[in-house]
C-alpha cells in the first residue's frame, strides 16, 4: 500500500483491513477541529480489548446506586417584569419545570430495567459493545468539573431505555435524556419523565416577546445549566426517529444551543461530547420509519404491540459505538478562529450555471439554510447559530461514521441494487464477502463476524418475509427477493444504510453518468459511448454542480471540508477503486470536455506514485487528464450499484419536479410536504419505486427547492422556476444506469447490465 505525502501536519496512520483479520478503529474525533482530543482519548492497546454484550449481565450491574435529587432551577432574571407576587411566580415556574422533567423515580427505574432486560435477551441475540469505546468514555468521564453530553444517531424509539440502561449498567451515570414533546401521549411522558426524560415546555415556541415564551426559555435553560453543572450525563439525538437518510433535526439544534450557552455563559469551563452510533439487524418499530411525521403521535398502544410482535420475531442483533469524545471549548475556539460567513446561497450558485452563464461562482462555498425565520430558544447572533449548526453536522458525521454495518443491510442492499431478478446464494455469499470488504477498506466496521455461510444464513433469516427460497436439484439454492409493496419498502430501508459508506463515490457515479446521458443526444449511435471519454474538469464541474445540489448533512461533509476538497476526493476515490481508468487521448476519439479551465489546484490521485512521471498532458497547468469508465464486468456492476444508492434521492427529486408542474399555485410548505408524500406513494404503486417513499426525502426536497427559490412566496415566476428545476435536476437522475431510457444495444457499450 502506498503511502500519501501530504502538506499538511496530520498524523496519519496506514491500516490494510481484511476480512476477519483486521477491523478498523472508527470514530476518531476530527483532527483539525479538535486536535488535542484527538491525541488524549485514544490509544492502541484499547484496540484489543474486545467486545462485550450488555445484555448478557447480572441485575447486580442495572442496580442504581445514586441518584441526584434535583433542585428546581431559579430563574436567573431573564423574565419580563411584572407586579406578579412570588409565590405566584414560583407556582408558574414550577409547573414549567414539571413539564420538563420530574424527578427520577429509583424503584420504577430499576424495575423498568430488569424487565427491559428481560425483553431485550428475548428481542436481540445481543447488544454488542466495545470495550476500549467504554474505556475512552470512562476517561471523558473522569475530566474533573466537567460533564458529558452524549450525542446519537437516532434508529427506533427503543434508543431511548436501551442506551440509558447501557451507561448506567456500565457505570457512566444514570443520564438525562432529551424527548419530543409532541411524539409521546400524556400517559408516556409522564413514565418517561420518571425514567429520567426531558422535554422541552410548551411555551417555548411562543413569541420571544410574550411572556409565557420569555418564562419557559428563561427555566429551560437554567434547567440545562444546572444539570451540566452536576454532571449528570445528558443523551441527546441528532435526528428525527424513523428517519430514512441522515439529516440533522431541529429539535437537536435546540438542545445543542442551550448546551452551548450554558458553556458561552460560564457555567461550566467546558463539555465533553461524545458522538454514538447505533446499529440494529432489524429495529422493533422498522415499518414506520420513512413514513411517521415528526409531529405524529405514536399511541401508547401502538408501541405495546409493536414491542410484542418484535418480542415473538426475533430482531438479530444491536451494535452500539462510541466515538472519540473530543472538547466543546476547543472545538469552538478552533471553529471561531476558522469560521467564515462567506459564501452564496443555493439559488446565486446554481441558476447561473443553470442558464448557461458560467463563471468562477462554482469554486464559491455554499451557505446551509434552515429553518429561516425561525426562532430558537436561545437567543444567539448568526455566528453562534452557524457554529451550533455545525457542531451538529460534524457529530452526525462522526456518529454515523463509527455506526457499524450490519449483515442485514449489507444483504438488502445486494437484493435491492444487484440481484433484482433473484441470485444463487453461492453466488450471493460470494458479493457478500466482496461487499463486506468494500466497505472495511474504507475505514467502516462491521456489526458481526463467524463463518461467512452462518452470517449471510443469518441474514436471510432475518429477511424471510421479503425473499422466497426455492432448492435445485444441484444444490444450489435460488433466492429471489419479493416484489410487494412491503417486501421492497423493509429492503430500501436498511439498505440506505450503505449510502453514508459510499457516498463520495456515489456522487462521482452519478456525475459522470449525467456527463454520459447529456452526450448521448450529440452521438449517432449509442455505441459511439465506448470511444468517450471524460476530462477531468468537466467531471470535477459536474461533480460540483450535484454537491451544492445536496445538503451538508445528507451528503456527511464536515463543516471543516470544503465542498471543493470533498468534490476531488470523491473523483479521487473513482480512480483509487479502478471505476476510472486514466487514458491517453487520441486525436479520433471523442472528448467530454465543456467546461471552462476553472481548477487548476493540485489533485490528490496526482500524489501517488502512479502518475508521478506523467507527461505533459496531466499537468496541472493544462488540466487536460481525461479518464474512461473501466470495461472490466466487476468494475461496471460496481458502477451501477453506486448509481443505485444515491437513485432514491435523485428519483424523489425527479417526481417532486413533475408534482411541482402540476401545481396550479403556490402552497404552504406543510401542504406541499402532505401532497408530494401522497404524490409519491401513488407513484410508487406503479413502478414499485417504495424507497422514495420515505418523509425525510420528501423534506430534503422541499428543501432544496426553497434553497433554489421556490417557496410559498416564490423568489422565481412559478413557471420559470419549474424549467429551471427540471433542467438542472434530470441529468442526475439514474434509475439503474446511465443509459436508461436508450435501446437495449447501448446497454452492453460498458456492460452495465
Amino acid at each position: 500500500m502506498k503511502t500519501w505525502h501530504l502538506d499538511s501536519e496530520w498524523k496519519l496512520g496506514t491500516v490494510v483491513p481484511f476480512l476477519g483479520k483486521c477491523r478498523p478503529f472508527v470514530g476518531y474525533c476530527c483532527q483539525r477541529c479538535t486536535p488535542k482530543s484527538w491525541e488524549f482519548f485514544f490509544h492502541k492497546n484499547m484496540i484489543s480489548l474486545g467486545f462485550c454484550n450488555v445484555i448478557k449481565i447480572s441485575e447486580g450491574n442495572t442496580r442504581v446506586q445514586d441518584i441526584v435529587c434535583q433542585k428546581v432551577p431559579q430563574s436567573k432574571g431573564d423574565a419580563p417584569e411584572t407586579s406578579m407576587p412570588v409565590p405566584q411566580w414560583m407556582q408558574r415556574i414550577h409547573s414549567i419545570l414539571c413539564q420538563i422533567q420530574s424527578s427520577v423515580s429509583p424503584l420504577l427505574l430499576r424495575l423498568i430495567h430488569w424487565a427491559l432486560l428481560k425483553l431485550l435477551n428475548q428481542m436481540f441475540l445481543g447488544v454488542i459493545i466495545h470495550n476500549g469505546q467504554l474505556e475512552m468514555v470512562r476517561r471523558a468521564a473522569e475530566v474533573p468539573d466537567v460533564p458529558v453530553v452524549f450525542l446519537s444517531t437516532h434508529k427506533s424509539q427503543l434508543d431511548r431505555l436501551l442506551l440509558q440502561l447501557l451507561l448506567i449498567s456500565q457505570g457512566l451515570g444514570t443520564p438525562r435524556v432529551t424527548c419530543e414533546y409532541k411524539t409521546y401521549p400524556s400517559k408516556c411522558r409522564t413514565l418517561l419523565a420518571l425514567l429520567g426524560g426531558v422535554f422541552l415546555p410548551q411555551g417555548v415556541e411562543q413569541a420571544r416577546d410574550s411572556e409565557q415564551g420569555v418564562l419557559s426559555r428563561a427555566v429551560l435553560a437554567s434547567y440545562v445549566e444546572e444539570v451540566l453543572q452536576s454532571r449528570q450525563p445528558l443523551l441527546m439525538f441528532l435526528e428525527e426517529a424513523f428517519a430514512g437518510a441522515p439529516q440533522v433535526s431541529a429539535s437537536s439544534r435546540e438542545w445543542l444551543s442551550l448546551v452551548f450557552s450554558a458553556f458561552h455563559s460560564g457555567t461550566v469551563p467546558d463539555v465533553m461530547i461524545v458522538p454514538v452510533g447505533i446499529s440494529y439487524d432489524v429495529a422493533p418499530d422498522s415499518g414506520y420509519r420513512g413514513k411517521v411525521s415528526p409531529t405524529q403521535t405514536l399511541s401508547l398502544w401502538t408501541s405495546l404491540w409493536t414491542i410484542c410482535r418484535a418480542a415473538c420475531r426475533g430482531l438479530g442483533c444491536v451494535r452500539v459505538d462510541f466515538a472519540q469524545p473530543f472538547s466543546l471549548q476547543e472545538y469552538v475556539a478552533n471553529s471561531l478562529f476558522r469560521q467564515s460567513s462567506s459564501g452564496k446561497c443555493l439559488e446565486e450558485l446554481l441558476l447561473p450555471e443553470i442558464l448557461g452563464k458560467r463563471c468562477s461562482i462554482l469554486d464559491c462555498e455554499k451557505l446551509e439554510q434552515w429553518s429561516p425565520g425561525s426562532e430558537g430558544i436561545i437567543a444567539l447572533n448568526k455566528e453562534q447559530e452557524i457554529l451550533v449548526y455545525n457542531l451538529g453536522l460534524h457529530t452526525l458525521s462522526t456518529g454515523v461514521s463509527c455506526s457499524a454495518i450490519m449483515a442485514v443491510q449489507i444483504m438488502s442492499a445486494l437484493f435491492l441494487h444487484k440481484h433484482k431478478e433473484g441470485v444463487f446464494l453461492s453466488q450471493l455469499m460470494q458479493d457478500f464477502v466482496w461487499l463486506t470488504e468494500e466497505i472495511l477498506l474504507r475505514s467502516y466496521d462491521v456489526g458481526f463476524s463467524g463463518q461467512v455461510r452462518d452470517v449471510v444464513l443469518h441474514a436471510l433469516f432475518l429477511l424471510r418475509d421479503c425473499i422466497s427460497l426455492y432448492h435445485l436439484s444441484l444444490g444450489d439454492v435460488l433466492v429471489v427477493p419479493k416484489k410487494t409493496d412491503k417486501a421492497m419498502t423493509e429492503l430500501s430501508q436498511h439498505s440506505t444504510a450503505l449510502l453514508p459508506v459510499f457516498i463520495q463515490e456515489a456522487v462521482g457515479v452519478c456525475a459522470a453518468s449525467a456527463l454520459l446521458v447529456e452526450l448521448l443526444p450529440y452521438l449517432g449511435s449509442p455505441e459511439q459511448l465506448r470511444d468517450v471519454v471524460l476530462v477531468q474538469e468537466e467531471l470535477h464541474n459536474k461533480t460540483v454542480l450535484l454537491v451544492q445540489l445536496l445538503p451538508r448533512d445528507f451528503l456527511l461533509c464536515q463543516p471543516c471540508q470544503s465542498l471543493y476538497n470533498y468534490c476531488q476526493v470523491a473523483v479521487d476515490k473513482l480512480i483509487q477503486c479502478g471505476l476510472l481508468v486514466a487514458e491517453e487521448m487520441p486525436s479520433d476519439v471523442l472528448v467530454c470536455d465543456t467546461a471552462q479551465k476553472r481548477f487548476t489546484k493540485r489533485l490528490l490521485w496526482k500524489a501517488t506514485d502512479d502518475f508521478a512521471d506523467s507527461d505533459s498532458d496531466y499537468s496541472d497547468e493544462t488540466g487536460n487528464c481525461c479518464f474512461k469508465i473501466s470495461q472490466v464486468e466487476n468494475c461496471s456492476n460496481f458502477f451501477v450499484f453506486l448509481c443505485c444508492l444515491l437513485s432514491p434521492l435523485l428519483k424523489t427529486l425527479e417526481r417532486a419536479t413533475v408534482f411541482l408542474w402540476e401545481m396550479e399555485s403556490p402552497q404552504s410548505e406543510s401542504q406541499y410536504v402532505e401532497k408530494l408524500h401522497c404524490f409519491l406513494a401513488r407513484k410508487a404503486k406503479e413502478d414499485s419505486s417504495f424507497e422514495c417513499v420515505c418523509r425525510t426525502l420528501t423534506t430534503i426536497s422541499v428543501r432544496i427547492y426553497k434553497e433554489l427559490g421556490v417557496s410559498a412566496l416564490p423568489c422565481l415566476p412559478l413557471q420559470c422556476a419549474k424549467t429551471l428545476i427540471a433542467f438542472q435536476i434530470l441529468p442526475f437522475h439514474a434509475l439503474h444506469n446511465p443509459f436508461s431510457g436508450v435501446p437495449d444495444s447501448a446497454n452492453s457499450v460498458l456492460n452495465l447490465r
